[in-house]
């Protein structure tokens, strides 16, 4: 009998922030063909979400009905209307500061969910996150009355509110998907309040799926969670809309590049000091800073200082063919992450036959040989590598053709076939 998932995410390609939304669309076209249903729910649906995979449903366009359950019991002791933080790197200071002032301005008030209401989901990272998070929760226990399921997949911890809501109305098993914790994002000055909900989601769960053995192992010994039930999952990537590109370099030099958000999590400021070292051995050379972030003024001033503004360039925010123009005019591809859970780009580079330079401290570092390792603060070891890429066509020529091949093997297909037998085993129990 086939298998029918309910899943919650928070995006869903073609309007994505980060490597979230690709992982979901991923999975859910390996599920499908692995016979697995899945009805996709998220916040806001703008219509034009493939759908070939999974039927989508608009969070916006459910009628939540206040029967469903005690669901505002499980926020009594969160106070999640006036939250006033950036929580998520998705979105700048200069960003942020302007959405709460926005909200201030027009004096923005969305009134609390009545009795078969429904409540139009911005489906952003904005100001007024965590109420969305609580408002989702609601939805997603009406959403679960309704619908037919045998499981519940909700990823990352903006959605884990509403897996939990969705079991306690259904009694069905939850599993929900750790794409990134709190420590990821924050180091060690962590969000309570996130870490708290990601915690509960854990603790919930019949099983929590992890992107990487690094981020296991982050769940098991940060978060108290019983490592039975935690099961490592890597990520892939879906090559089928990649097209080769012959594109126009525009300059004489090589090209390195960080793709990424300009975030601690990344590691930009081991990217510009590898550079300025690189540049005094090596001046034929531009490097590239692809991504927009909170450290994106600060980086731009430690370049000016280092006065190596002329190799330097900022592209802002990429996506779509612009991150495949991108990689198609690099020479070497750079992810010094201090703490990446898995890590797409690097397996885009490869795709696109860039040499690859990984931080030891991802997740994607456990199933890439052909991509050169090193450790994040390492800046030496990492201006290294980066020049021997660029001195020795033959090693350049080796990383690339390797890397391709390798990343080729890897595919979603393979991470859904381990997903649907968690599916069976949890629907055993």
């Amino acid at each position: 009998m086939k298998t029918r998932v309910l899943m919650f995410g928070w995006e869903f390609p073609p309007h994505i922030a980060g490597g979230l939304g690709t992982a979901c669309l991923g999975l859910t076209k390996g599920l499908a063909k692995q016979g697995v249903e899945v009805l996709f729910v998220m916040p806001k649906a703008s219509g034009d979400e493939d759908q070939s995979a999974a039927k989508i449903i608009n969070a916006s366009d459910v009628e939540a009905l206040f029967d469903v359950v005690d669901v505002e019991e499980y926020w009594k002791n969160i106070n999640f209307m006036e939250i006033g933080s950036n929580l998520i790197p998705y979105m700048d200071p200069e960003h942020f500061e302007k959405e709460v002032n926005e909200r201030v301005k027009t004096g923005q008030r969305e009134e609390r969910i009545g009795f078969k209401n429904k409540y139009t989901f911005s489906g952003k990272y904005g100001a007024n996150l965590m109420e969305e998070v609580a408002r989702y929760a609601i939805v997603a226990a009406t959403i679960a009355r309704q619908q037919k399921f045998d499981v519940i997949h909700a990823h990352d911890w903006l959605t884990y509110a509403a897996g939990i809501a969705a079991k306690k109305v259904s009694g069905k098993p939850l599993v929900i998907h750790v794409h990134a914790t709190e420590f990821d994002r924050s180091g060690e000055n962590v969000n309570q309040l996130v870490y708290d909900l990601e915690r509960q989601g854990m603790l919930a769960a019949d099983r929590v799926i992890t992107v990487s053995n690094l981020t296991r192992n982050i769940v098991i010994n940060r978060y108290g969670i019983d490592s039975a039930k935690v099961v490592t999952v890597h990520n892939a990537v879906d090559f089928q809309s990649y097209k080769d590109m012959d594109v126009e370099k525009g300059v004489k030099e090589k090209v390195v590049t960080f793709l990424g958000r300009i975030t601690y999590q990344k590691g930009p400021e081991y990217f510009i000091e590898a550079a300025n070292k690189v540049l005094k051995a090596y001046p034929n050379v531009r490097f590239v800073m692809a991504g927009s972030g909170d450290l994106m003024n600060r980086s731009i001033r430690r370049v000016a200082k280092l006065r190596i503004a002329t190799h330097f360039h900022f592209t802002g925010f990429l996506k779509g063919q612009d991150v495949q123009k991108m990689f198609a005019q690099s020479d070497v591809y750079v992810m010094p992450s201090v703490s990446e859970p898995f890590g797409i780009s690097p397996l885009e580079a490869m795709r696109s036959g860039v040499p690859t330079i990984i931080s030891k401290q991802s997740g994607v570092a456990e199933v890439l040989k052909h991509a050169l390792k090193v450790d994040f603060w390492d800046v030496d070891a990492l201006a290294d590598a980066i020049y021997g890429l660029l001195k020795y066509p033959a090693l350049s020529r080796m990383a690339g053709r390797c890397g391709l091949e390798e990343v080729n093997t890897l595919k979603w297909e393979n991470a859904a076939y381990l997903l649907k037998h968690i599916y069976e085993e949890v629907k055993q129990n």
